[in-house]
């Protein structure tokens, strides 16, 4: 008899959701996990931000000044890098954190897919974001959208913390006049589109009038610290005004049931772009992507993190004490 290989378990202890989170997630649009990714982790990533800013390391497609470069250029020319993910591991390692996604999985699975990932290095004196909705940028159909911001800096009001408008994840997406996208939701009867989603200038980004309806609150944060965010909620981040950086790294992801027709600007096929992105927990009757580096998660360790429920046996809705319940079927019987 041939020895099966041990797979191995969770690397990271597993983190619960509150009902208090739940609900803070849900009556302001956003939550805060304090120390959900270890220091440790955090000094590996910032540690690798400054070999790229340092030029030792090359990230492949981008044409960046290298390490003979002087200083002053390689750190004009880093503000953000988007998509690291599918080039580089360590990006694909921190997209799919157990404990990040242990979090997805409560606010918006079972079945969690991954989109997006971004680094920010916000360093002395460069721009903050103005007001936008992150569904404006990225759809999803049931719309599903979550961002998860990790802090890698101390993350103060000085250095450009995030800033939220408590309450407006209750409003719609609002379309542009400008033609940058032609997303956001043209259905409703009297919706009126913006102009200048994300320009810092509040008088140019008209997004600011529909902010200003809400309170404002600064989200300061500690590195580890990750802040996630639902896709309708306005947010923004102002200029680094310090001395110091505010490192961050982000992933957009959204429940693997919902159909995304996006791909950073990138071409797909068909009508959706599903089977480019990876799923992170649980399953989907969708398509979707392995990870590029092999990092664990349901695409390759539906074991460890596929399906909660009886995976291994297929499912009705049946009533059960005045309830519709979702319902494995009985084994050994004919499924007809």
């Amino acid at each position: 008899m041939i020895a099966q290989p041990v797979l191995p378990g969770r690397t990271h202890e597993a983190y619960r959701v509150t009902v208090a989170e739940y609900l803070r997630f849900k009556e302001q649009g956003y939550l805060v996990v304090p120390g959900l990714v270890a220091q440790s982790e955090v000094d590996e990533l910032n540690a690798h931000m400054d070999d790229i800013l340092a030029g030792r390391i090359r990230v492949p497609g981008i044409d960046s000044p290298g390490v003979d470069a002087p200083a002053e250029e390689r750190h004009k020319f880093w503000e953000r890098l988007h998509m690291p993910h599918r080039v580089l591991e360590i990006h694909e390692r921190f997209m799919l954190h157990p404990r990040i996604i242990d979090v997805l999985e409560a606010l918006i699975g079972p079945d969690v897919l991954a989109l997006q990932t971004m680094l920010f290095f916000k360093q002395p004196g460069q721009a903050g974001q103005g007001f936008h909705q992150d569904a404006y940028y990225i759809p999803t159909q049931p719309d599903t959208l979550c961002g998860a911001w990790l802090a890698l800096d101390r993350a103060t009001e000085e250095n450009g913390c995030l800033w939220f408008a408590v309450g407006s994840q209750n409003e719609p997406i609002y379309p542009d006049d400008d033609g940058v996208t032609p997303n956001g939701d043209r259905t409703l009867a009297d919706i009126k589109p913006i102009v200048g989603a994300s320009n810092p200038d509040p008088e140019k980004n008209t997004l600011s009038q529909i902010a200003a309806k809400y309170p404002q609150v600064k989200v300061e944060a500690e590195p580890g610290d990750v802040v996630f965010f639902g896709g309708h909620v306005i947010h923004w981040s102002l200029g680094n005004v310090s001395q110091r950086t505010r490192r961050s790294f982000v992933g957009h992801y959204c429940n693997a049931r919902s159909r995304v027709p996006w791909n950073h600007g990138m071409p797909y096929e068909g009508d959706s772009a599903n089977s480019l992105h990876i799923l992170a927990r649980g399953a989907t009757h969708l398509p979707y992507a392995q990870p590029r580096f092999g990092t664990p998660c349901a695409a390759n360790r539906p074991d460890l993190y596929g399906e909660r429920v009886v995976p291994d046996r297929p499912k009705s809705m049946m009533p059960s004490n005045g309830f519709m319940i979702l319902t494995p079927h009985l084994k050994d019987v004919d499924e007809n």
